[in-house]
């Protein structure tokens, strides 16, 4: 991934006018620095282009979890808003201490992805993305939007069971991998686990949506569109679905032979075809609750927003209407 042309900047903040510190809006900066983009030098560049605009506070995540912690002080000491600087993931943990406050949550993209800061309509590339920030100090609109829920734990766009999600614990497991190569070795590491873990006797579950129960090898669901980006390309599954319109949607893959797999991974890069029209496809839309269970008890795969959150032998999604606040 290129690096993001820092000259750029360190001019930025120079374009913006300083308010009187009085009207300066009081921002946290959840930095993750770990992230696949972040490093002291860019981290350090953005703090200074925003307290242009902002009286901005930030700090390093240190350990899983702690994103959420320091958000939720910052609801309680009075933060106008908070940017979670990394990943999908990074978005998750601050999502999850901020859910059900008037705080709103934004992102700067420090991730290989960033799915939901796309979704919110703030540009990919950090410079762009710190001028769009610097830019709303302005024009002030936080929205609420809906989050998905799954066994308790709150996510932005996506939740899956069973292989995707075996795909997403291989990835975990290597985080030096993932961050160097992206979007190529996530589709190396769904290949190797498919030929692994899914030609002979793969797990299955049983899926319980829209008055149906349905079998398959995996059940997705999501909380807005589109599931992810392969590089610059989004990639759509479910249909249907927006992060306000109250609802999940998502899909059941019932099998994947080495003769199914190619036609789904084609519909899924197609700007033409449906994946919910593919024979071993079931799409389900409008729906505020999806149960399913390990049809042989055997623990499954469980992921949120791209992370692995363990094996489960049963999952609930659910939805909480305009539970997050948001301002993009």
């Amino acid at each position: 991934m290129p690096a993001p042309p820092l000259d750029s900047l360190e001019r930025l903040g120079e374009t913006f006018s300083l308010p009187d510190a009085t009207d300066r809006r009081k921002m946290l900066i959840i930095v993750n620095p770990y992230a696949t983009t972040v490093s002291d030098r860019l981290r350090h560049l953005v703090v200074h282009a925003l307290q242009s605009r902002y009286d901005v506070t930030a700090f390093d995540t240190q350990r899983q979890g702690h994103a959420t912690e320091l958000v939720r002080e910052a609801a309680q000491e009075g933060y106008d808003v908070v940017v979670a600087f990394g990943g999908d993931g990074t978005v998750n943990e601050a999502a999850n201490g901020l859910a059900g406050t008037d705080v709103p949550l934004t992102h700067l993209p420090g991730g290989a992805t960033n799915v939901f800061c796309k979704m919110l309509g703030i540009p990919g590339e950090i410079v762009d993305a710190t001028e769009h920030l610097l830019r709303i100090a302005d024009d002030w609109r936080p929205r609420k939007v809906d989050l998905g829920r799954i066994n308790g734990r709150y996510f932005t766009f996506t939740a899956g069971f069973g292989l995707d999600a075996s795909v997403v614990r291989s990835v975990d497991r290597h985080p030096g991998r993932k961050h160097r190569y992206g979007a190529t070795y996530f589709a190396w590491s769904a290949v190797r686990t498919f030929m692994r873990h899914y030609l002979v006797r793969p797990p299955q579950v049983e899926v319980e949506v829209a008055g149906q129960t349905l079998r398959g090898i995996n059940v997705l669901v999501q909380n807005g569109d589109p599931l992810t980006y392969f590089q610059y390309t989004p990639l759509h599954v479910a249909e249907d679905i927006a992060l306000d319109s109250g609802d999940l949607a998502g899909a059941v893959l019932h099998r994947a032979t080495p003769l199914d797999v190619p036609t789904v991974a084609f519909r899924l890069f197609s700007r033409r075809l449906r994946i919910v029209d593919h024979r071993q496809v079931t799409g389900f839309s409008h729906v505020e609750r999806v149960r399913a269970r390990s049809v042989d008890g055997r623990p499954v795969a469980l992921q949120c927003d791209g992370d692995w959150l363990g094996d489960v032998t049963e999952v609930e999604f659910s939805i909480a209407p305009k539970a997050l606040t948001v301002v993009a």
